[in-house]
């Protein structure tokens, strides 16, 4: 006689591992250095862009991102007008040359660690959860980066770059390579930290809970000496703005910043004790 019943194998164990995202998530309050080299290598062609054209495909491989970037009616319009002609792959890998030496050079003058992140990574750590990263950003820009991060306290286990995987964001490729650096299973004991929607859709393809960080991020868009003199009414409508697009985006959880993460932790562990999956 055929069994009736079939058994099903769900996972009830801790959060094994945390891959948080770079600029915006736990560097570079506000994203300020990616934000304005875009803006200053379309600058450099003629065409004006505005923080936020700038801003919208942030999270992506930064090659995509300028393609993204010449795909906006606004900027196309201004890029025809210049050049009485459409934008081509040509164009996009001279930006794309200019951006790497450029954005590192940023990333000296806008690098900080968010405050909390090194407290809150060190707190994972004492519970046995291994500290990931994955980025847009290439391998020259992070190693760059890399050693400024450590010097002022954020040294990740494992890192993945967005070239080093057959395809970036919003694709889960980035978080899969970095279960298998980080030797942890199962998906649902991973939790992605990503201040962008690309980010967080790379976690959810990925199949593991995601949490978007809005107040240091790309939504919000302002360094740590503008967020201490913003007026608390734009401060608000910038966070409201920034909760929705994440919240619309489909991430687990929504927290203002890394140094909120913990108590998240702790809820993702009781749901998955209750046989819960992202």
């Amino acid at each position: 006689m055929a069994c009736e019943y079939r058994m099903k194998r769900i996972y009830q164990g801790k959060v094994k591992a945390v891959i948080f995202d770079w600029a915006g998530t736990v560097v570079d309050t506000g994203v300020m250095a990616p934000a304005l080299t875009f803006r200053s290598i379309f600058e450099e062609e003629g065409v004006e862009v505005s923080d936020e054209e700038a801003r919208g495909p942030m999270g992506m491989h930064k090659r995509t991102h300028i393609e993204k970037m010449l795909e906006m009616g606004g900027v196309r319009s201004r890029w025809l007008a210049k050049f009485g002609r459409a934008p081509n792959d040509d164009d996009v890998d001279r930006m794309y040359a200019k951006f790497v030496p450029k954005n590192i050079e940023a990333l000296a003058k806008h690098v900080d660690v968010i405050t909390g992140v090194p407290q809150v990574v060190a707190a994972l750590r004492e519970r046995g959860v291994k500290i990931g990263s994955s980025t847009g950003f290439v391998r020259p820009i992070l190693d760059k980066l890399m050693p400024i991060a450590s010097r002022l306290g954020y040294t990740p286990d494992v890192t993945v770059t967005s070239d080093e995987v057959p395809a970036a964001r919003p694709l889960p490729h980035m978080v899969w390579l970095n279960a298998i650096r980080l030797n942890v299973s199962a998906i649902e004991a991973v939790v992605k930290v990503d201040d962008t929607v690309d980010g967080i859709r790379e976690g959810l393809a990925a199949g593991c809970w995601t949490v978007g960080v809005v107040k240091t991020g790309n939504y919000v868009g302002a360094s740590a000496p503008q967020l201490a003199v913003m007026p608390q009414p734009e401060l608000k409508r910038r966070m409201a703005r920034g909760y929705e697009i994440m919240t619309d985006c489909g991430c687990h959880y929504v927290i203002d910043a890394v140094a909120d993460l913990l108590p998240v932790i702790d809820d993702i562990e009781r749901r998955l004790a209750a046989g819960e999956k992202p």
